[in-house]
């Protein structure tokens, strides 16, 4: 009797330490194994062993990850003090790396996120940070990408979401907007009016080398301002137009 309690007995333990032995990795899943503190090989996914007592697993995520920065402040080059959150996807690559490299990569990428994202709009002005979004999230995507190398991690995009400015620096930047309006409406007019100088000097070259065109445009000039029936118009009447008749009854008197 004791001889089969002292067997089911083992028969017991030796079934906890199997299943104690068992780990079950999903496709997504990898396990970082050690043995007696030495890091032995990555596993999974699948069914994988592990000696109780003697070996230890770390298990790792290889799924992207997405991180979201916290707002930073930010002086940018002209020395415009801004609020600048992003969002960071990443993921790992090498979970041993990932494992042995930093003691906890998920808070040492948000850190670096942290300081990377200030020290890269801090270089560049406001009117940049917000009209060249995509070349500062491929800039600080590259920086963190490089930095993030040694610990088994590959950083795939950053995405700045927010640029928090201060009420009077909106009023500000909405001042100079309004300034660049009004600048440009003047550009315009002046070219308007260089245009339409340069159409009149044409036409002034064109008229002067025909005398009788000049002189049915000072016609037509007339009939549009006698259709005004309550005004009433003096103007001088041109020599041009009255010499040839002049010329006539001359040769008329000195004929006769």
């Amino acid at each position: 009797m004791i001889w089969d309690i002292g067997a089911g007995g083992i028969l017991a333990l030796i079934a906890i330490i199997v299943f104690a032995s068992l780990r079950v990795l999903r496709e997504y899943e990898r396990g970082v194994v050690f043995m007696l503190g030495r890091f032995w090989k990555v596993k999974g996914p699948g069914l994988i062993v592990i000696i109780p007592g003697i070996q230890q697993m770390v298990r790792i995520d290889l799924r992207i990850l997405v991180l979201d920065v916290p707002p930073q402040d930010v002086v940018s080059r002209d020395n415009v003090s801004v609020k600048v959150n992003a969002v960071l996807y990443f993921r790992v690559i090498d979970p041993q790396k990932a494992v042995i490299q930093v003691a906890n990569y998920l808070e040492a990428t948000n850190q670096l996120a942290q300081t990377t994202l200030r020290a890269v709009l801090g270089k560049h002005e406001l009117d940049e940070m917000l009209a060249e979004r995509d070349k500062l999230n491929l800039d600080i995507q590259k920086i963190l990408d490089t930095q993030t190398d040694a610990w088994g991690i590959k950083v795939s995009a950053v995405e700045i979401k927010h640029v928090d400015i201060d009420e009077t620096m909106v009023r500000a930047i909405a001042r100079q907007a309004e300034a660049e309006r009004e600048r440009r409406a003047k550009v315009i007019h002046a070219e308007g009016e260089l245009q339409a100088a340069q159409k009149l000097l044409d036409a002034a070259r064109t008229l002067a080398q025909q005398p009788q065109a000049l002189q049915l445009r000072y016609l037509e000039t007339l009939t549009v301002i006698a259709a005004d029936k309550n005004s009433t118009i003096v103007f001088p009447l041109p020599m041009d137009v009255i010499t040839p008749f002049v010329e006539f009854i001359q040769k008329r008197q000195t004929s006769a």
